[in-house]
């Protein structure tokens, strides 16, 4: 009988870099957007001014050996509380999924001096978007915050019954973790 040797790979994670977007990028964030459902397609004019304008307060990941864009996190500081951090989109490349790469961009972000006085996170998220709610209660978990959630924007009052109720998801930071960030 022969004996077959089973190797398991790890994906490698350390080819991976964490960056603020530059114009240049754009093009290749709204194509990341566009294949990573069920997230809400912005047109590429949206995405190029989330590159320029909310450059300091979103997230490129990008793959070392070939320059790829495989993970992109869009967020912007509340008008009304600069001490919260809301994070609009979350996109990883199937190719990077797997590494951790999406809470890896997040606390990339939160160490930034921009994100020097955030004392909380917030994001919306659909009931039926299992990966957004398994990475926030995991980051939420992992830096010792408290997630709650409610219903935020709802499917009749603001989409006229065309898209899922949004739920409003809140994370609190706890001191050490945004000195640790």
């Amino acid at each position: 009988m022969q004996s077959n040797n089973i190797q398991l790979v790890r994906k490698r994670s350390g080819d991976i870099t964490f960056r603020t977007p530059r114009t240049e990028d754009g093009a290749d964030v709204w194509r990341l957007i566009r294949a990573c459902e069920p997230l809400d397609e912005n047109s590429l004019y949206c995405n190029l001014l989330q590159c320029d304008h909310f450059s300091d307060t979103c997230v490129v990941a990008e793959r070392k050996s070939d320059g790829a864009i495989v993970g992109w996190i869009s967020g912007y500081l509340m008008p009304d509380d600069p001490s919260t951090l809301f994070v609009w989109q979350v996109a990883v490349d199937e190719s990077a999924q797997g590494q951790g790469v999406a809470k890896r961009m997040l606390s990339a972000l939160l160490a930034r001096e921009i994100c020097a006085d955030v004392r909380g996170l917030k994001t919306t998220i659909t009931s039926e978007n299992a990966a957004s709610w398994a990475l926030f209660k995991s980051f939420a978990r992992n830096q010792g915050g408290k997630l709650k959630s409610v219903p935020y924007f709802r499917r009749e009052d603001h989409f006229d019954g065309a898209h899922a109720t949004e739920h409003m998801v809140m994370i609190t930071l706890p001191e050490e973790a945004r000195s640790a960030a």
